[in-house]
């Protein structure tokens, strides 16, 4: 017998609706994140990490077209979960260009700061 393939009608988890074009939603998303990453410092802990993760993730959107395979490749939850995982990125991305935390700081930091109990 041939198998149907169905479409996914409910992602399972509360508020959650499922997305209608998730491969396009990610490469956009990711997309986003990588220009943002690119204004950082090459050196920055963060740019670095977060780029082997968005790349890695990207190949597999651009290489997988079965919503199922991609989700298993990736290990990371349901597409859904990976859109809001990558808006969450892209959010933080953006404040870490405004925070500048690769940057000396203002003043010394107090010797107590990292000492506890005090």
């Amino acid at each position: 017998m041939a198998s149907i393939k169905t479409a996914k009608v409910a992602t399972g988890l509360t508020d959650l609706a499922v997305s209608k074009t998730p491969h396009h939603t990610l490469s956009v998303l990711y997309g986003k994140i990588l220009r943002a990453l690119q204004k950082m410092p090459e050196s920055t802990a963060y740019r670095k990490y977060t780029e082997q993760i968005v790349m890695e993730r990207m190949s597999v959107v651009n290489a997988e077209k079965d919503i199922a395979v991609l989700e298993k490749k990736v290990g990371c939850g349901q597409v859904e979960e990976l859109i809001i995982q990558a808006e969450n990125e892209l959010i933080l991305a953006r404040k870490m260009l405004n925070w500048k935390p690769w940057e000396p700081l203002v003043r010394e930091a107090p010797s107590s700061q990292w000492k506890w109990p005090l």
